[in-house]
C-alpha cells in the first residue's frame, strides 16, 4: 500500500510557490542579517548553485542545458537552499540543528554526495566527534541533547516511514519544546531535502549516462 503524503508536507511540485511564500516571511530576517539587497552590476549575475557545483555540473555542458531549460525550477531550488539554511533563522531552528538533519536525511537516503557536503558544513561549524560518531552511526538514542535527539528521530520517521509521522511524533517534539513555527520548518525542511536527494539521484544518473 502507498503511504499517503501527510497534508502538512509540501510536495516537490510546490517548490516554487513555497519558496516564494517562506521568502516572503522570512525577508524582514534576511534584511537584517545581509542588509539591503544589493543593487550594483552584479544584480544580474546568476547565483552559485549547490547541485551543479557538487555534481560536477559545468555551464556549457548539455546537461545545464536539460536542467536549466526550466530555470525558474533550477533557481527554486537554490533559493530554497539558500533560505533553509541562513544562518539565522528568527524564532525557529539554529542553523547548527538545520545542519543535523540535512546530514542526517541525506546520509539516511544513501546519497553521500548531499552528506558529505552538509557533513562539511557540520565540521566547520565545531560539530563534536562524539555527536557525529553517533549520528553517522544512527544512534540517536545516545544522545545527550534531548531536543536533537527528538529532532533526528522525527527526521528518520519521515525519511524511512513517512506515513508515521502523526500526532504522536509531533507531540514527541513538542515534548521538547519545539514550537509550532520550528515544527512546521522541520517539517519542510525534511521535504526539500527528500526532493534534493530525488534531484540529486537523476541529475547523477543522466551524468553517468553520458548527458554531462
Amino acid at each position: 500500500m502507498t503511504a499517503r503524503r501527510q497534508p502538512w508536507l509540501p510536495s516537490s511540485l510546490d517548490l516554487l510557490s513555497f519558496t516564494r511564500r517562506f521568502l516572503k516571511r522570512l525577508r524582514a530576517c534576511n534584511h537584517s542579517i545581509a542588509g539591503p539587497v544589493m543593487t550594483s552590476t552584479t544584480e544580474h549575475s546568476t547565483p552559485p548553485d549547490t547541485l551543479d557545483s557538487l555534481l560536477g555540473i559545468a555551464p556549457a555542458s548539455p546537461l545545464h542545458a536539460i536542467r536549466h531549460a526550466r530555470d525558474k525550477v533550477a533557481l527554486a531550488t537554490q533559493g530554497s537552499q539558500d533560505l533553509f539554511f541562513a544562518p539565522r533563522l528568527e524564532h525557529n531552528l539554529s542553523l547548527n540543528e538545520r545542519l543535523w538533519v540535512a546530514y542526517y536525511a541525506t546520509l539516511l537516503s544513501l546519497q553521500p554526495t548531499l552528506s558529505e557536503h552538509y557533513l562539511s558544513q557540520l565540521q566547520a561549524t565545531g560539530a563534536q566527534a562524539s555527536v557525529l560518531a553517533d549520528v553517522s552511526a544512527s544512534r540517536i538514542d545516545l544522545l545527550e541533547d534531548p531536543r536533537l535527539a527528538a529532532i533526528l528521530r522525527f527526521t528518520r520517521t519521515l525519511i524511512e516511514s513517512p506515513v508515521h509521522g502523526d500526532q504522536s511524533a509531533l507531540q514527541a517534539l513538542q515534548k521538547q519544546g519545539l514550537s509550532t513555527a520550528e515544527i512546521v520548518v522541520l517539517a519542510q525542511l525534511i521535504a526539500f531535502l527528500s526532493y534534493q536527494v530525488r534531484l540529486a539521484a537523476g541529475l547523477g544518473a543522466l551524468k553517468s549516462a553520458g548527458a554531462a
